[in-house]
């Protein structure tokens, strides 16, 4: 009997769940918690983490899941980690849905970076107008170039910042090229620091820095260890035997 486990988080898995759904298969999808108010799904919800992958191998066991959908964004890597370990131990079948990681095009002045400190360190010291759309998470690394000033863009409305210099907007994706290329003009950003995430929801900004010829500073994607990877839904709902 097919039972399935969707991490989510990403637009792509808000369409998995509905294809899922649409098909009256049984599933539950789950939410890590970041969001103060994560987007309603047409399965089942579970929102909260499951306490590493101990944790998350004795939840499959008790839920008797078959399946893990692994849909999460592609910089989630400690709970894509998680899956990989869980289902390794309990013997349930995974696959990852990840969209490709974006490639630059004629016009584009990015620059490769291997991780957060590496795009801390690509910036000016000081003098920057930085369009940080990195989420929260890692926005204190950004502490250490105090010289600039930062434009964030957050789902949810912040608390205190680690950032002595910044400004915020509050919004969530996907976002559109003309929106995105006002955003820049409008705050006279200088630099843009972005993951490569990939997919159309956030390309926007990749595509307004081009129109502006501002250097983009690219965060490389974490390295994960094997597992059976689709780029499509289709693929996917065929894996799980449809």
């Amino acid at each position: 009997m097919t039972r399935i486990l969707l991490l989510g988080g990403t637009t792509e898995a808000s369409r998995m769940a509905r294809a899922i759904a649409d098909l009256g298969m049984d599933a539950v999808f789950s939410y890590a918690g970041r969001t103060e108010a994560p987007l309603p799904q047409p399965l089942p919800m579970r929102v909260g983490g499951f306490g590493g992958a101990d944790g998350l191998a004795d939840w499959l066991r008790t839920e008797r899941i078959s399946h893990v959908v692994d849909a999460t964004h592609p910089f989630a890597a400690q709970m894509s980690r998680n899956a990989i370990a869980a289902c390794a131990a309990t013997g349930v079948a995974l696959a990852g849905l990840e969209r490709a990681p974006w490639a630059p095009g004629p016009g584009d002045d990015w620059h490769p970076v291997r991780d957060m400190a590496g795009a801390v360190a690509a910036l000016p010291e000081s003098g920057a107008r930085v369009f940080l759309a990195i989420g929260k998470l890692h926005l204190a690394d950004f502490a250490a170039r105090p010289g600039n000033h930062y434009l964030l863009r957050l789902v949810d409305p912040p608390g205190e910042l680690p950032l002595p210099d910044c400004s915020t907007v509050v919004a969530r994706g996907p976002f559109d090229h003309a929106g995105d290329l006002a955003l820049l003009r409008d705050h006279r950003i200088s630099h843009v620091v972005a993951k490569n995430a990939g997919g159309s929801g956030a390309e926007a900004k990749l595509l307004a820095a081009r129109d502006l010829g501002l250097p983009v500073i690219l965060i490389d994607r974490p390295t994960l260890p094997p597992r059976q990877v689709f780029a499509e839904i289709p693929q996917v709902l065929s894996w799980l035997g449809r």
